[in-house]
C-alpha cells in the first residue's frame, strides 16, 4: 500500500513525470476552468441522487450512478500519476490486473462482516475524495465490502460522518494507516509489530477482502523483491567492510550498492513499500539512511 497525498493535490497540479523513458509529461494539468465544471457536475449529479433516494426511487437512484460512471473515470489518469502508475493497494503497475476507479466507500452498497447489507455511500459517487486507484484483481473481490467495527457511528446522508467512522478497510490517503502494513520474507503481507489487536484485525480484513496475499504473482514478486534487497544488503556490508583505507573498487561498490537500494525504495518503484521494510527491517542507521 501506498500512501497517497489526496487532500493536497489536485488535477490542476503538475505531477513529475515517474517513466524516465517518456518523452512528454505523462498527465497534462486541467485548466481551473475545467476543474471547476467537473466539480459543478459532481454537485449537480449528486443533487439528482438526493431527489431519488428522497422520492424512494432507489432503482433509479442507481441507474443514475452507472449512467455516469464516466465522469468519475475522467479522473482516471490523473489518480495513476498521483502514484506513478501503480495501483494505490497493491503497489504494482500489471500483476494486479487493469486498474479500476475505485470507491473507497462503497456508492449502491455496503457489506458488513457478517454480509449485512446496508445503503451505500451514494452522496459520495461524485466526490473524488472518495477515489482510489486499485487493480481489479483486488477490486472485483472487496465489491461493495465496507465493514464498521460494532458500536462505530454509521455515515448517512442526512448525518454524514465518515471522518467519526470506526471502519475496517485501510485507506491509502491516510499515512496512519499505511504505516500498519509491514512484510515477512516470503512476500506476505503482515501488521506492523507492536500494533493492537484492533489494527491487526484491520489488517488481516484488508489483506483477505484485496487479495494482497492470495493473488500468488504478487506475493512472489514481492517475495522476489526482498530477496534482491537482502543481495544488495550483504553487498554493502561487504564493501563497507573493505573501504578502509585506499581502496577505489569497494569504494566504487558501496556507490553502486547505495544508488540500486534508492532506486528500489524510491517511491516511484513497484513495490517500494517493500524494499524499504526489509531495509529498515535490520535495524542499521548506515542503511535507513538511504530510505530516509
Amino acid at each position: 500500500m501506498i500512501w497517497i497525498d489526496l487532500k493536497n493535490k489536485y488535477p490542476t497540479s503538475v505531477i513529475p513525470n515517474w517513466d524516465p523513458k517518456a518523452k512528454a509529461q505523462q498527465w497534462i494539468p486541467w485548466t481551473q476552468e475545467k476543474w471547476d465544471a467537473w466539480l459543478a457536475r459532481s454537485k449537480q449529479l449528486v443533487a439528482e441522487l438526493a431527489a431519488l433516494d428522497a422520492a424512494g426511487q432507489r432503482e433509479e437512484r442507481n441507474a443514475l450512478l452507472d449512467a455516469n460512471r464516466g465522469h468519475w473515470g475522467e479522473l482516471k489518469d490523473w489518480l495513476l500519476a498521483l502514484s506513478a502508475g501503480k495501483c494505490w493497494f497493491s503497489e504494482v503497475r500489471e500483476l494486479y490486473s487493469h486498474y479500476d476507479v475505485e470507491h473507497f466507500r462503497p456508492k449502491k452498497e455496503a457489506k458488513a462482516l457478517d454480509s449485512v447489507v446496508r445503503d451505500g455511500y451514494w452522496w459520495l459517487a461524485f466526490d473524488y475524495m472518495n477515489f482510489r486507484v486499485c487493480g481489479n484483481v483486488g477490486n472485483r473481490k472487496k465489491g461493495g465490502w465496507f465493514p464498521l467495527k460494532d458500536g462505530s457511528l454509521c455515515s448517512t446522508f442526512a448525518d454524514q460522518c465518515e471522518e467519526s467512522e470506526t471502519r475496517y478497510l485501510l485507506d491509502p490517503i491516510d499515512d496512519d494507516d499505511v504505516d500498519l502494513i509491514a512484510f515477512d520474507e516470503e512476500g506476505k503481507v503482515i501488521p506492523m509489530p507492536g500494533t493492537s489487536e484492533w489494527d491487526q484485525q484491520r489488517v488481516q480484513e484488508t489483506v483477505t477482502r484485496l487479495k494482497l496475499n492470495d493473488h500468488v504473482p504478487l506475493a512472489e514478486e514481492r517475495r522476489k523483491v526482498w530477496q534482491k534487497i537482502d543481495d544488495l544488503i550483504e553487498d554493502f556490508k561487504a564493501a563497507k567492510a573493505r573501504c578502509g583505507g585506499n581502496n577505489p573498487a569497494a569504494k566504487a561498490k558501496l556507490l553502486e550498492v547505495r544508488s540500486n537500494i534508492r532506486e528500489m525504495t524510491s517511491r516511484t518503484a513497484e513495490l517500494s513499500a517493500v524494499a524499504r521494510w526489509c531495509v529498515l527491517f535490520r535495524n542499521d542507521p548506515l542503511l535507513s539512511k538511504l530510505v530516509s
